[in-house]
């Protein structure tokens, strides 16, 4: 494992549904190939050079430090801290990332400061012995396990990420699931209905359409087929009682259409 220093760890984010977020590791082992917004940002900005350098994370070793420093100054101001959007917390496989994120978790809650948890890994069962206000959740774009080695190539099993998240849902943690990015017919034939029905537990849903990937654009009135999608989500969640979040730009406004 390859450390870095920062010199901050939380920053406001401007992602739609998000609030404050800290990133305590740069790159992320999941390997995502569709293509992720993440490292092509961190390749524009020069932060990695190619996505094999990408795939292997490197820990903030002054992460504890910085965060012990910054509570105090952004403690009024924070609703809740989001691990992470440009990383994951709890990578497939990686201890060493999952215990540095349990602990940056636990000196939050300990300052009353709640935090959304969001992964492609394995959420471990010791999170329901932190904050219960705290908000666990999974990404989701599929259940087609072809797909997903395809997709996502180092990330845990579409069933074992469902799994751990019932199971923190079972012990009373608020859980949700990000269908993200999700794509095309053109690109994978799957129901929607499968996906929410296989999370139907869940407490609330975030949708959002695939993007940066030519093959959505060639797929014909895909702008028709996301609005649709979106309107299924909608119905599931408002049928079951469920808080959603449809993404910005996710849904286009036509005609005779309304959301």
């Amino acid at each position: 494992m390859e450390y870095i220093k920062r010199k901050s760890l939380l920053y406001k984010t401007e992602v739609d549904f998000g609030d404050y977020a800290a990133n305590h590791v740069l790159g992320c082992s999941h390997g995502c190939t569709y293509p992720c917004y993440a490292m092509m940002m961190a390749k524009r900005f020069g932060r990695v050079k190619t996505y094999d350098a990408w795939i292997q994370p490197k820990i903030v070793m002054n992460a504890e430090e910085l965060l012990r420093e910054e509570i105090p100054r952004y403690k009024n101001k924070i609703t809740s801290v989001h691990f992470c959007f440009t990383t994951d917390p709890f990578m497939y496989g990686y201890k060493e990332i999952a215990d540095l994120s349990m602990r940056l978790i636990a000196m939050l809650n300990d300052s009353h400061i709640k935090c959304t948890i969001l992964t492609k890994g394995c959420l471990p069962m010791e999170l329901a012995q932190l904050s219960s206000r705290n908000e666990c959740g999974i990404t989701l774009m599929s259940l087609n396990e072809d797909f997903r080695k395809d997709a996502e190539p180092f990330s845990a099993p579409y069933r074992e990420r469902i799994g751990n998240l019932y199971q923190l849902h079972k012990r009373g943690l608020k859980t949700w699931v990000s269908i993200e990015p999700y794509p095309t017919p053109n690109i994978l034939q799957q129901n929607i209905e499968d996906i929410l029905d296989a999370i139907s537990f869940a407490d609330k849903i975030i949708f959002g359409r695939m993007n940066y990937n030519a093959a959505v654009s060639e797929y014909k009135n895909h702008k028709e087929y996301f609005n649709q999608v979106s309107n299924k989500v909608i119905d599931f969640c408002r049928k079951h009682n469920k808080e959603y979040h449809i993404k910005k730009g996710t849904i286009e406004h036509f005609p005779g259409l309304c959301f």
